[in-house]
């Protein structure tokens, strides 16, 4: 068989180009990704691989961003198109588990589709001004381990682009008034009533539009509405942003953070405020903020403080009060999503790095420590991978803080072992984040081995702090990665993590 070319090659540029070639692109990258990690192993030649439950091979270009898929048959190599890409994998799933799943291979679709709506969108849209922003509403790819990192349910693309991060949607929210003895809520919520006014006897309660379009005309939202239990005011003049997380939107000049339940499928869950978390949620983020404040460093926790909705829709309705940037940054710093520096984005600091050894350093110092503090010392296990990880840097691109966020991910001691507390960390932190980034550095820096330095701020950790994990950590040959194609197929609750074990590059002896 002929070899494929050693060059790292390159997803076609987003700004030019035919978009549909570049969906499907962009589309079969992160599901490549699921098939080699769960259901195929390296052959003997570059880039190819031999899918386990049929043991037919499958030729890539690439490694951290597979693409142009080929299978091998009859002798020669056949060039897959992403609906066959799409029937490959479902044909090995069926053959893997004894499972058959019309829902997965849909979604697949779905999210190659809303990348070309997508990229449609953005001919026509100017990203925003500011670099936070534009690092949050970056991710054409989005979860780089997952089957369908774009779906957005199904429903036409009309539905749901208004209020897409990724096509630089901003808009206001809509603003309903509930009676207050319908009210629930908890914690600090006084920031929304800056939002809007009410009228005597009512609470202001903002909803995404989209959710409203989604649940408005369930029985018991229009008897509120019919009885007067909830009123409708209108729109805020103020528009917000949405963040990569779709569901929560940023608003720039009252520096606020609000999270929406959105009845619809993203990644792995139906991304609805959970009553169960909710109820949970105080109790979490408090134990987040205590650890996060007594962390050395400049380390900062952005607080999910307080929620608020109706008893007559608890969760459908449900908004959740999230700290701001400001009062968390260090002077002069620009906060970026780590998932786009892992993506890339216009005015990303890596694009003019002249050192990347010194910045990995720095960006390492900021990022790991706090991680590991919080868990060893307080028992919270924070959801450290990219999209939920901000990483503030100064003037000249270098990273000086680091920001996590989203309580709803975080897991307390004992509430969790300490094993499985240690390996949701490990996947969440090593794998997950600082493998991708590690990647993209050695990508573009031929040369660099990135993992020497990670190495070395485990240690420095584990000899100024002491955490027994961090030896097993360094002396074990795999780390665990999460099975997202195979949660989906087998229809697994998103919470209920599953991994496959992969090679370990802290390990001493994979150099």
């Amino acid at each position: 068989m002929d070899r494929v070319d050693s060059m790292p090659p390159r997803l076609p540029p987003l700004d030019r180009g035919d978009t549909e070639e570049a969906a499907d692109a962009y589309a079969a990258a992160p599901l490549l990704n699921c098939l080699l990690r769960e259901a195929a192993e390296p052959a003997q030649d570059p880039g190819v691989f031999r899918l386990r439950a049929s043991g037919r091979l499958l030729r890539v270009r690439g490694a951290r961003r597979p693409m142009e898929p080929e299978v091998y048959a009859g002798g020669a190599w056949h060039r897959l198109t992403h609906p066959e890409l799409v029937k490959l994998t479902a044909e090995e799933l069926r053959r893997d588990t004894g499972l058959s799943n019309s829902e997965l291979p849909a979604e697949m679709i779905d999210s190659r589709d809303a990348v070309a709506a997508l990229l449609t969108a953005r001919v026509r849209t100017r990203p925003p001004e500011d670099p936070y922003l534009r690092s949050e509403q970056s991710l054409i790819i989005g979860h780089p381990h997952h089957p369908a990192p774009k779906a957005r349910g199904g429903g036409p693309v009309t539905s749901w682009l208004p209020y897409a991060p990724e096509a630089y949607a901003r808009f206001g929210l809509d603003l309903l008034a509930v009676r207050e003895d319908a009210v629930v809520e908890e914690g600090d919520t006084k920031a929304l009533d800056a939002l809007g006014r009410t009228p005597p006897g009512y609470r202001l309660l903002p909803a995404h539009p989209w959710q409203l379009d989604l649940v408005g005309a369930r029985p018991e939202i229009q008897d509120a509405f019919a009885d007067g239990r909830l009123v409708r005011l209108g729109r805020t003049a103020r528009l917000l942003w949405p963040t990569a997380a779709v569901r929560t939107l940023y608003a720039p000049e009252d520096d606020l953070f609000v999270k929406f339940s959105l009845d619809v499928r993203i990644t792995n869950d139906i991304r609805r405020l959970w009553r169960h978390d909710l109820l949970k949620m105080r109790r979490t983020d408090e134990a987040t903020a205590t650890a996060f404040a007594a962390v050395p460093g400049p380390a900062a926790w952005l607080s999910d403080r307080g929620y608020r909705t109706a008893d007559f829709a608890f969760e459908e309705l449900a908004v959740l009060v999230r700290d701001g940037l400001r009062e968390h940054l260090v002077p002069g710093a620009t906060p970026l999503l780590a998932a786009a520096l892992v993506e890339g984005f216009d005015g990303s600091p890596l694009d003019r790095l002249t050192d990347p050894s010194a910045w990995w350093a720095a960006y390492l110092r900021q990022v790991v420590p706090p991680v590991l503090e919080a868990f060893a010392r307080h028992g919270v296990v924070v959801e450290a991978h990219v999209q939920n990880s901000l990483v503030a840097v100064d003037a000249d691109g270098m990273p000086v803080q680091a920001l996590f966020r989203d309580a709803e991910g975080v897991k307390l001691l004992p509430g969790v072992t300490r094993a499985a507390g240690w390996e949701r960390l490990v996947y969440c932190l090593i794998v997950n984040h600082l493998t991708e980034l590690a990647a993209l550095l050695a990508e573009h820096h031929p040369g660099l081995d990135p993992w020497p330095a990670v190495r070395r701020e485990l240690i420095r950790y584990d000899t100024e702090r002491g955490l027994p994990e961090i030896a097993d950590l360094l002396s074990s040959p795999t780390l665990p990665g999460k099975t997202n194609l195979l949660l989906r197929w087998t229809g697994a609750d998103g919470a209920d993590a599953r991994y496959v074990p992969l090679p370990n590059p802290l390990w001493e002896g994979s150099s």
